[in-house]
């Protein structure tokens, strides 16, 4: 039949959409078949409408990668331990109950030291009563401070596990875990034909389509880039303190120097009387 399904040649049934009328123009079609037409014209060239909405939530996926590379690296460089006792020493000025203890600690180690001197201090054989007295202050702080110091590292200890849950959770989970769940995703699109057939392999590896670049490709980027302008950064910083203390020390005149010019002086001198 043609376009309007009338009969030319052997009798077909004609189409239920030919008998309600002639057929639509391109631009007269309903809404989902255009999408339809427009997405398998545009899977041809790579650039597919169906991809769009889940492609443009990729920025942020990248940009997460991107700062969560950044702040591991910082916590690495910085170190574990200097972290939790800077956050240690920062809890303990907070009004709450473990700042408290702290605080209750530290007037324990005051008073205990203040009557360790006065005991140091105190004759047992003069002052014997006073001796006495301050010895059975000093065992009874002494045996107080022993507790809350256990207590403080009770409190520590336990401080410093649930620190590094929450560090691990915020570092190394998401280090794992998006790449996981991500891995079939398409961080962006290479130039098609740019690069040959292995390297967009290597690039989409694991699990990405050929030709894009995996989460795993774009990790593994992110982090040698901020290591490497890490490692730039202090050698800079280092180059500059070196010139400023180079600057500022004078320069030293060796010591056979100024003996030989010394010598070289008085020979001179010598010289000259000989000749008067």
């Amino acid at each position: 039949c043609n376009s309007r399904g009338n009969d030319i040649g052997p009798r077909f049934p004609a189409h239920p959409r030919a008998q309600s009328g002639p057929v639509t123009h391109h631009s007269q079609r309903q809404p989902f078949s255009l999408a339809i037409t427009i997405c398998a014209d545009r899977y041809r060239n790579r650039l597919r409408v169906c991809d769009l909405p889940r492609v443009s939530t990729m920025p942020s996926l990248l940009v997460i990668i991107l700062v969560l590379e950044v702040f591991s690296h910082l916590v690495n460089t910085v170190g574990a331990a200097a972290i939790n006792n800077l956050l240690w020493t920062a809890l303990n000025y907070l009004p709450i109950s473990t700042a408290k203890a702290a605080a209750q600690h530290r007037k324990l180690q005051t008073d205990f030291l203040k009557t360790r001197k006065e005991l140091n201090a105190t004759s047992s054989q003069d002052e014997f009563a006073k001796w006495a007295k301050l010895r059975r202050t000093h065992d009874k702080q002494l045996e107080q401070l022993e507790k809350s110091k256990q207590t403080q590292e009770a409190s520590r200890s336990k401080f410093d596990t649930y620190l590094t849950g929450f560090r691990w959770a915020l570092t190394k989970v998401p280090q794992y875990g998006l790449p996981f769940w991500f891995s079939k995703e398409p961080m962006f699109w290479l130039p098609y034909g740019w690069f040959p057939y292995y390297a967009e392999w290597i690039l989409s590896f694991p699990k990405a389509p050929i030709g894009s670049v995996s989460i795993a490709s774009w990790q593994l980027a992110c982090s040698g880039i901020v290591t490497l302008l890490t490692e730039l950064i202090v050698s800079v910083i280092g180059l500059v303190f070196a010139a400023k203390e180079s600057k500022e020390k004078p320069a030293k005149v060796p010591a056979s120097s100024s003996k030989t010019a010394s010598k070289t002086a008085t020979g001179r001198s010598e010289t000259g009387k000989k000749e008067l």
